[in-house]
């Protein structure tokens, strides 16, 4: 007895296309929930944390402990006020560190707490 090859291939298509339609439906009136919360205009602001953007970005250049490794300086006691390293940050320094890599608004923040450490 010859079975039919073809019977599993359009099973299978006719259970995508459905499975396909369904979650489409679905993902409808998620977009129409997600569009509410939108609208309430609810916007997460996390908190700016010194230490944590330290050990994400300065780690590369300064070291594992911000102890600085050759011509690049260690951070703690470096014995600049908090708007030398302000100005640091925003404006660079000549050949050595680049501008603008804390966020504007997070200099004065992150120069603080990098005049504090000891």
């Amino acid at each position: 007895m010859k079975r039919n090859a073809i019977v599993p291939y359009i099973l299978i298509m006719v259970l995508g296309l459905g499975l396909i339609f369904f979650l489409g439906i679905k993902g409808v009136g998620d977009s129409k929930e997600i569009a509410k919360e939108q609208e309430g205009g609810q916007e997460e602001t996390v908190a700016f944390e010194p230490e944590a953007y330290a050990n994400k970005s300065c780690i590369t250049c300064h070291g594992e402990n911000l102890e600085g490794q050759g011509a690049v300086p260690n951070l703690h006691g470096t014995g600049l006020s908090e708007e030398e390293v302000a100005d640091i940050l925003a404006n660079g320094t000549e050949g050595g560190m680049p501008a603008g890599l804390v966020p504007a608004e997070n200099v004065e923040e992150m120069a603080a707490w990098i005049a504090g450490l000891k």
